[in-house]
């Protein structure tokens, strides 16, 4: 039985959690409650380098030795005593957890098919994959809404063997999702150190425990990265790898300068409790995406190297988005720009980009002005096929930007301008003002724009379509309040609530 193979198994257990009435948006997170104390239990007997995370009374053994009734009261006092666990980590990762099965038989039946599962050929692939392989099917699962902090894992990997992090590096996620990026920083960096066998008894004690931190807002969310971090051998501190708070917040102020910040900030703009508080950041936005980049940029150590993923509207917005486009390019080099295929994410009409800088230069890494001198500009965007399930994105679709991209972290190596024809061309820092700091730049005319029969699927392009009209809406309206037009704003979106069928929220408009 290989990875797939066991993943699809567990996914198919949720079909026993629907038939105790639990929906799409519960699944992972009631079966990786249950999946977590088999896991645990299951490293613990194989490997003798790792020690019970769980307590005596709240194991694996501790659950199958019960039965009917008892099994399922016994269920709910154990995720009740993990919660009020001495160890932070554990108690921080069962926080608030509680189980909604109804039925003692489908406790049973769960419990049943998961010591059925070939746990030999899990632990063969790693126990660490075989959950990250779990959040990637439920992401993939348009229905859950899970894959609005999933990344691709292709895209991941890419970037982490583009910026190259090294042992003794501090490595940061600000919107850590499920923490994929850090657990890929961190697999990286095992792959070149014998799993961490190179490095002396101390070093190995930074990488485990003070390497690596996420910030997380969502505390489901949350949890299943602590599950995540901790399957894959990377403990943390307290209460682990990856905080609950708002990194637009004063949780956010709080985190220290980081050697590498890798991220895929939320798409969207910020409601209720979510969004930019920060009097540390010197350009407000309601926009989520202009204020994480903020941070990003001056959460940099003096050379200290990013990666972010973020949408297209980062590149042109006007008014604050201008100036901080500028801002960045004066403190950083933002020497590569990455514009990745339309429908690799779960809002297939987002169109995205990847922004690779250098805080400072590599002369004089505490340098504020004048950073960026040029940018490469790889388009993997054009004459690119529609991605979807029936055509994934991977890495042989991503190979050829890391070979043009070089070896060097900073985007140093030599590199070739291809020319109108080609995908990677150089801008100078004179060329981009000449467009208005825009760095919304193409060149590449798409051979299939033209061809009604190579077109993605209608309801991609709707996608598209709906996403472009909900950032000039937006646009505009921030635009009405800056005139002092407020009331007009308040107007149209009523009108235009009332032509949708929508409700006014006191954030904007929402569907009914």
């Amino acid at each position: 039985m290989n990875h797939n193979d066991i993943v699809q198994k567990l996914w198919n257990l949720c079909d026993v959690l629907r038939d105790d009435g639990i929906n799409y948006s519960d699944y992972v997170t009631e079966l990786v409650l249950l999946l977590f104390l088999k896991m645990e239990y299951e490293q613990v007997q194989n490997n003798e380098a790792f020690e019970h995370k769980l307590p005596a009374g709240c194991r694996w053994p501790d659950l199958t030795a019960l039965s009917g009734t008892k099994l399922l009261t016994g269920y709910k006092r154990m995720l009740l005593d993990l919660s009020q666990s001495d160890d932070l980590m554990i108690a921080a990762i069962y926080a608030d957890a509680q189980t909604s099965l109804k039925e003692p038989r489908h406790l049973e039946t769960l419990i049943k098919a998961l010591n059925g599962l070939d746990w030999f050929s899990a632990r063969e692939d790693g126990l660490g994959d075989l959950y990250e392989g779990l959040l990637q099917k439920n992401a993939n699962e348009t229905k859950s809404g899970a894959g609005q902090y999933f990344t691709p894992r292709a895209l991941i990997d890419s970037i982490i063997r583009c910026l190259r992090p090294q042992p003794g590096e501090t490595i940061q996620d600000p919107a850590a999702g499920t923490a994929g990026f850090l657990i890929a920083a961190d697999g990286y960096i095992k792959s070149q150190t014998d799993d961490l066998y190179t490095l002396t008894d101390k070093e190995r004690r930074f990488q485990r425990r003070k390497a690596f931190v996420g910030m997380e807002l969502v505390p489901g969310t949350r949890r299943l990265a602590l599950m995540n971090c901790l399957l894959h051998g990377m403990d943390g501190e307290g209460e682990g790898v990856v905080q609950l708070g708002n990194s637009l917040g004063n949780a956010g102020a709080g985190l220290a300068k980081a050697d590498v910040i890798l991220s895929n900030p939320p798409f969207g703009t910020a409601k209720g409790g979510g969004g930019p508080t920060r009097d540390d950041l010197t350009y407000r936005t309601s926009n989520k995406q202009l204020a994480f980049l903020q941070h990003i940029y001056r959460g940099l150590k003096p050379g200290g190297r990013a990666a972010v993923v973020l949408p297209d509207n980062v590149l042109f917005e006007s008014g604050v988005g201008t100036e901080i486009r500028r801002d960045l390019m004066e403190k950083c080099n933002l020497h590569t720009l990455l514009r990745l295929p339309t429908g690799i994410f779960y809002a297939q009409g987002v169109k995205t980009n990847v922004l690779f800088f250098q805080k400072g230069t590599a002369e004089n890494p505490r340098q504020e002005t004048g950073c960026t001198t040029a940018t490469w500009v790889y388009d993997l965007r054009s004459n690119m096929p529609s991605f979807g399930k029936r055509t994934p994105f991977g890495p042989v679709h991503l190979k050829p930007f890391e070979e043009a991209y070089g070896v060097d972290a900073n985007g140093r190596s030599p590199r070739v301008d291809e020319g109108e024809e080609g995908r990677f061309r150089c801008f100078t820092r004179d060329q981009i003002k000449e467009r208005g700091d825009s760095l919304d730049i193409t060149w590449l005319k798409d051979a299939d724009s033209v061809d009604a029969g190579n077109l993605p699927a209608p309801e991609v392009l709707a996608a598209e379509a709906m996403a472009e009209l909900s950032e000039a809406l937006r646009e505009l309206d921030a635009l009405m309040q800056a005139l002092g037009a407020g009331d007009e704003a308040l107007e149209q979106k009523r009108l235009l609530a009332d032509v949708m069928g929508m409700q006014i929220s006191g954030n904007g408009v929402d569907c009914e």
